[in-house]
């Protein structure tokens, strides 16, 4: 899926000059946040605690999708555990790190892959959406980890990541 995801970003900035954000393709479960390089430590360990008492998730990619006109993106089912998965992180990020996203308190969380979202004028975006929305893609994979990406002022780039660490062995000597 990740090679998949890279080719169509590629294909689309070569033959229409398109771009995304400088990031590795990613499902955001949280939205960029300001913080203190200090406080590192702190944001780390608290990803780390999360994933330590999370499972690996199964992840649908089915087709594309658009968030009109400016953002085309791989379509990310809502499946109930990537729901749970992002609520919970974000109710632990809000109420340990005092990281609250205000925009998405007020919309609903649409997860995707962007593939476009810069350079496409409304013309562009028609035109690229056109041939997009013709193509049939499923993936499914496991989500098996956290990734706290980072900007280094030129391009996000992935600095930890945190695996989902319960297994179903592990489930059974867990107490809740």
């Amino acid at each position: 899926m990740q090679a998949y995801a890279e080719q169509v970003i590629q294909e689309l900035r070569d033959r229409f000059q398109t771009n995304t954000a400088k990031a590795p393709p990613h499902i955001t479960l949280q939205a960029p946040f300001d913080w203190p390089a200090a406080r590192l430590d702190e944001l780390n360990q608290c990803l780390c605690d999360f994933a330590d008492s999370r499972f690996p998730i199964p992840v649908l990619i089915s087709g594309f999708a658009a968030f009109a006109p400016r953002v085309l993106f791989m379509n990310v089912r809502k499946t109930a555990d990537l729901l749970k998965t992002q609520a919970e992180l974000a109710e632990t990020l809000e109420k340990t790190l005092q990281i609250v996203d205000f925009k998405s308190k007020h919309r609903s969380f649409s997860p995707h892959i962007t593939v476009a979202s810069r350079h496409l004028t409304p013309s562009l975006f028609k035109t690229v959406w056109a041939e997009l929305q013709s193509r049939s893609i499923e993936f499914e994979f496991i989500g098996d980890r956290l990734s706290l990406i980072v900007h280094n002022g030129q391009a996000w780039e992935i600095q930890t990541e945190f695996p989902l660490q319960i297994t179903p062995e592990r489930q059974k000597t867990q107490s809740y």
